[in-house]
This record gives structure tokens, C-alpha cells and sequence, in this order.
């Protein structure tokens, strides 16, 4: 039986379905490329898993240390683990666009942790691609640790900044969604350039990829 956090590729050639296991204490599991292919957008997670401040700090520290555009490390995160500020949260936060009938993860599968990403305008007038290096740092850190998460973009930035009272210097830019990952989300070869993701009837999240072929010009 497939644990539920499984990330899982279509082949290109042969279109069968590859696995790809969790791995506990081997060489695989750090290996970059596995980080990379089990770094999924997880939506739906197991509530009651805690994540320890700890273990947060831990993937803002491995962002801290990733690449910054002119070394401005002009980034700022708000933490946010407890379940009663994490319930004001939620609601300030659109799910999967694609997925027209589905509102958002249901109560017991929302996520155990949030770490907001903002804009110091104090230190720099630009970001530049920070947000997206220090944020996927952030996730291949959670899927060590075999946890997963989603960005998300599309959020209610007054009223979250509203609810966590931060200063008018601190931009929000946007949110990580984290916990441990309750679903199974499946990576397809793209037809006829379709970018939608969708999910079956057994619920497994299907996410079209372009072909190398396709990105490589030369």
C-alpha cells in the first residue's frame, strides 16, 4: 500500500506509472533530484501532525542561506504553528484555481503551519526572484523532513496583515503552506499544452509537465 505522501511520475515513453518511495536515512532521500521530484504542491495534509518552531526555523534558515538578487536578503518571515492563529489564517487564502469545485482543504486536513513571506521595503525597493529561491528552499527542507507544502499566491494580503499586525514596511508576498502531506499527487508528460492539474476519482492530484525536449531551444 502506497503511503499517502508518495510523489509519483508518468514515463514519457512507456506512460506507466513510477513510484517514487519515501526514503528513511539512505543516500537516496538526500540526493537533490529525489528532493526535487517528492517537492510537490501538497494541499491536503494530516492536521494533527505538529510541526515543532524548530523544524520552521530550520527551512527559513536553509531560504537565509540561499541566493539573494544584489546579496539585498531583503526577505522577512512571520511563523505561524498554532492551531487557534492558524484557523484566522486559512480564510485569507485561495486553494487550487484550476479545481473549480473544491474550496480548500476540509477541517482535519488543513495545514499544521504557515510561514509568511514578505518584503522588508525597508532594505530594498525590489525583491527581484528571491521570493521563488528562497521558497522552494523552504519546501525541499520540509520534504526532508518529510513533510510538503504549497505557495500560495493568492491571498488576502490586508487582512492577513491585519491579523498578524505587522508594520507597513513588511509587504506580504506570499504564504507556504505546510504539514504532512495526505494525498498523492501524480507528474504526467503535458498534451497538447494543457498546464491544468486535476484530480481523479480516487482523489490522486495529477500535475502535467513539459517534456525537456520542449524547454531546451539548441
Amino acid at each position: 500500500m502506497l503511503a499517502k505522501n508518495h510523489a509519483s511520475i508518468v514515463s514519457k515513453s512507456s506512460h506507466k506509472l513510477l513510484i517514487l518511495p519515501v526514503f528513511h536515512n539512505t543516500k537516496t532521500m538526500n540526493s537533490l533530484k529525489s528532493l526535487i521530484l517528492r517537492t510537490r504542491s501538497y494541499r491536503r495534509f494530516d492536521e494533527n501532525h505538529v510541526i515543532s518552531r524548530d523544524d520552521l526555523l530550520e527551512m527559513i534558515d536553509a531560504a537565509r542561506l540561499s541566493a539573494s538578487g544584489r546579496n539585498a536578503q531583503p526577505l522577512k518571515y512571520f511563523i505561524a504553528n498554532d492551531p487557534g492563529l492558524n484557523a484566522r489564517i486559512f480564510p485569507t487564502l485561495a486553494w487550487a484555481g484550476f479545481i473549480t469545485d473544491w474550496s480548500g482543504p476540509a477541517p482535519g486536513e488543513r495545514p499544521s503551519a504557515y510561514i509568511v513571506q514578505m518584503h522588508d521595503t525597508t532594505i530594498s525597493n525590489n525583491f527581484y526572484c528571491d521570493d521563488g529561491i528562497a521558497a522552494q528552499s523552504i519546501l525541499l527542507t520540509a520534504t526532508e523532513k518529510d513533510l510538503g507544502g504549497c505557495i500560495i499566491a493568492s491571498v488576502k494580503k490586508e487582512t492577513l496583515a491585519k491579523i498578524l499586525e505587522l508594520p507597513d514596511h513588511l509587504q506580504i508576498i506570499q504564504v507556504i503552506a505546510l504539514g504532512k502531506p495526505a494525498e498523492k499527487v501524480v507528474l504526467e508528460p503535458m498534451k497538447d499544452g494543457d498546464i491544468k492539474y486535476w484530480r481523479d476519482n480516487n482523489q490522486v492530484h495529477h500535475v502535467p509537465k513539459r517534456s525537456l525536449d520542449e524547454l531546451v531551444i539548441n
